[in-house]
């Protein structure tokens, strides 16, 4: 499989990489930091560019099967705004696959099933900025006809890789506190072929 790869400089993204490279996919990976990202694999093709750049988008596209976003947000809103142009070149490519990263302030309260659980009492953020630019990104995923999921972790610290975690659909896991990196990007990665995961988003945590 030919997958495009956003955020592959990231701490999600290059455990993302380097499982599909272990399996043999070919990835092309957009980044602006290129120099972070180890390009001495064959099935490797590293474009330095900007999601914001529908340019770069369509490059780091050419005949891709997927995209993984392993994007995080930002006080400028990176993920809404680049959702649009990433969402246009797939259509474009006859892209369908995308699977993101979210945050657990997406999932649906359980306290309030009417209301997000950045806007409840279960989210411990003092600030509503990033669930809000993952939160219009989510919406518009939603509306969109792909085959999408997002994966939305809570708590995220480096930790080991497990393999033994929790994951619901819509909402995060009772009592889930924390979810390694590593379980993360291997249970995203895991879902590129999964189509019982498309049209969700899954809370994932210990």
């Amino acid at each position: 499989m030919n997958i495009a790869l956003l955020g592959a400089s990231g701490r999600t993204g290059q455990l993302i990489l380097d499982n599909a490279l272990k399996d043999g996919h070919y990835v092309r990976a957009l980044s602006r930091n290129v120099s972070a990202i180890n390009d001495d694999h064959p099935n490797l093709s590293i474009i330095e560019g900007d999601v914001l750049n529908e340019e770069d988008i369509e490059l780091c596209f050419h005949n891709c099967d997927a995209v993984i976003s392993a994007l995080g947000t930002d006080k400028n809103d990176v993920l809404s705004k680049s959702a649009p142009l990433i969402l246009q070149t797939m259509r474009k490519h006859r892209i369908d696959r995308i699977i993101t990263i979210g945050t657990a302030g997406i999932l649906q309260s359980r306290v309030n099933p009417s209301l997000y659980r950045f806007q409840t009492s279960e989210s411990k953020r003092k600030s509503s900025t990033a669930a809000e630019d993952h939160l219009r990104t989510y919406l518009m995923l939603k509306n969109s006809k792909m085959n999408w999921t997002i994966v939305c972790p809570t708590y995220l610290p480096e930790g080991k890789r497990t393999g033994v975690f929790r994951t619901e659909k819509e909402v995060l896991p009772e009592g889930g506190i924390s979810i390694s990196v590593s379980d993360t990007a291997d249970f995203a990665y895991s879902l590129i072929s999964d189509n019982e995961s498309y049209y969700c988003r899954i809370g994932i945590s210990y």
